[in-house]
């Protein structure tokens, strides 16, 4: 691919994972994109990044004396990763005019990444920009204003020469409304900056879940100011009412992709009765390898890619593994006071505690799981937050956390999962789990992250998984394939999905592990090769252009 012809990108997200000690993530969204950000850097990609510069950020999620998680906000320094670019822009939200003070990232080896900021003097309202995903509509709606129309204004004003505008998830659709309001004041019609918008935005969808993809009244649109100039006639020619954020962005952009092959189909079928949507293909996520694989398995990785099989390369593959395993092992008795044993099999998980990805389910039948955990046999290190105001979510952090107090030495929950327990996790485990009820993972990038460190995945067959799954050879799947249209009740998808994950577990992977250690090995190997060039984010990078930038 030539660089020199390569059309300029300006990709925005509300959320970027860059490091544990900055604020500007949540979950996996902003993991992908501070991941793209770094592949987009390390490559010389023509494209710069939008977003906020979050005081607070996303919360801080501990656990109390009983068990319960809770949620604390701090503020947070930035000074050393941020320089002053000079600019600030402007935003008229609820007939006030809120400031936006633009800065832009030092580190990290991103392409030039530009983070919007109104805690600045100038503002009555310095807190749009305190909590990411703020928590009532009138707040996420002031912020979403400042991602999208303040992030084109800062574009203007920068000079950069924009050319594709890529909305990663609905939050940015308000950078459409900025692009139609340059063009109307320029004398189009309406209905021709929209269709000349149209050819300059591409759009990410990433929740295969309705109820997920946000929406908002249309009067509260128009009383935050966000209609930036349009009627209410043609935010509901947009959006519909309500206003659905996804369903813009699928009008307002040429092209969508989901974010694996899977949800590209699953999308489909969400978004087949909407009119004049944009075709939506399948893009599948990859990850920054030098940000989640450690250097000892990078290079591994690239022998066993060139064929390499010298006599010893089984043994510093496990000799490598184990030293991350005996990382991951410390991390823990620092963090929890536990001690786990080196030589049993170790189970991680680690993600979002939303209901549908069923941290717990491991759990649902005591007289299954209760001998492996009193006998050792298994160990399981969990983390991960539930959204603040997700009850369900929070419910489930505590069933996990009074299992690891009823079995201390097998169960471990880490709290205030970030970047850092992510890491751990997916570089010293031996097995990485994952249920979600299909199809309602997206991806799951932190699956791609273990299998490229030789961490074997034991999953259902969603996301990414079925894109790379060789089974018995490279991990495991369970669930035979069905998902949540397969059952009559959610019970009867869930009490599928347990006996066939207790099956694999006790009739495959604990066997495996402890009787065929050569296999195990082999297993390891295959997982990396399969794994290391198409789910690392080069790929990704060359996809998004050929097949979304520059069509």
């Amino acid at each position: 691919m030539d660089k020199n012809n390569l059309p300029n990108v300006a990709y925005f997200c509300m959320e970027y994972a860059l490091d544990s000690a900055i604020k500007t993530y949540a979950g996996g969204l902003g993991i992908l994109a501070g991941d793209y950000m770094k592949g987009a850097g390390d490559n010389n990609y023509p494209m710069v990044g939008l977003g906020i510069k979050w005081k607070q950020g996303y919360t801080d999620q501990y656990i109390n004396e009983k068990g319960k998680a809770y949620d604390s906000y701090v503020n947070t320094d930035y000074e050393d990763c941020l320089e002053d670019t000079g600019v600030t822009v402007n935003v008229t939200i609820r007939e006030r005019k809120v400031y936006c003070k633009v800065w832009k990232v030092n580190k990290f080896g991103v392409c030039p990444l530009y983070l919007l900021d109104t805690d600045i003097p100038e503002n009555e309202d310095t807190w749009i920009c305190g909590q990411l995903y703020g928590w009532f509509g009138e707040e996420r709606i002031a912020q979403e204003m400042v991602l999208g129309i303040g992030g084109v204004r800062a574009l203007r004003v920068l000079g950069y020469p924009a050319e594709v505008y890529h909305f990663n998830e609905g939050h940015a659709v308000f950078a459409g409304f900025e692009l139609l309001r340059e063009k109307i004041e320029k004398g189009f019609s309406f209905k021709e900056a929209y269709e000349a918008t149209r050819k300059e935005v591409v759009f990410t969808t990433h929740t295969p879940i309705i109820q997920g993809n946000e929406s908002h009244p249309i009067d509260r649109l128009m009383y935050m100011g966000a209609n930036n100039g349009l009627t209410i006639e043609q935010l509901v020619e947009i959006g519909g009412a309500p206003f659905n954020m996804t369903v813009a962005a699928l009008r307002l952009s040429k092209i969508t992709n989901g974010v694996a092959q899977l949800h590209k189909e699953t999308s489909n079928k969400m978004w087949a009765h909407i009119e004049d949507a944009s075709k939506i293909i399948g893009i599948t996520n990859a990850i920054h390898l030098p940000t989640w694989v450690g250097e000892e398995m990078l290079k591994l990785g690239k022998e066993l890619a060139q064929g390499y099989t010298t006599s010893d390369i089984n043994n510093r593959l496990w000799n490598a593994h184990i030293k991350n395993k005996e990382a991951l092992i410390d991390f823990v008795y620092e963090r929890n006071g536990v001690k786990l044993d080196k030589d049993k099999l170790l189970i991680g998980f680690s993600r979002r505690a939303a209901p549908y990805k069923r941290s717990n389910l491991i759990f649902s039948d005591k007289k299954v799981i209760e001998p492996l955990l009193k006998s050792g046999k298994i160990q399981i290190v969990f983390s991960g937050k539930a959204h603040p105001l997700d009850d369900t979510g929070k419910e489930i952090v505590q069933t996990i956390v009074r299992f690891s107090k009823e079995y201390p030495n097998s169960v471990v929950f880490l709290q205030n999962y970030d970047m850092a327990i992510g890491r751990m996790l997916t570089n010293g485990s031996d097995v990485w789990l994952n249920n979600p009820r299909r199809p309602l993972e997206a991806s799951g990038t932190s699956g791609m992250k273990a299998a490229i460190n030789g961490v074997l995945n034991l999953s259902i067959l969603d996301g990414w998984w079925p894109e790379a799954c060789r089974e018995e050879i490279n991990g495991w799947s369970f669930g035979d394939g069905k998902g949540v249209d397969d059952f009559t009740t959610l019970d009867e998808l869930d009490n599928h999905d347990l006996k066939s994950l207790y099956d694999v577990l006790l009739n495959k992977v604990i066997p495996t592990y402890y009787d065929y250690r050569d296999k195990w090995i082999e297993m390891m190997k295959s997982s990396i090769v399969d794994c290391r060039e198409f789910f690392a984010i080069e790929r990704m990078l060359r996809e998004y252009y050929e097949l979304m930038y520059m069509v």
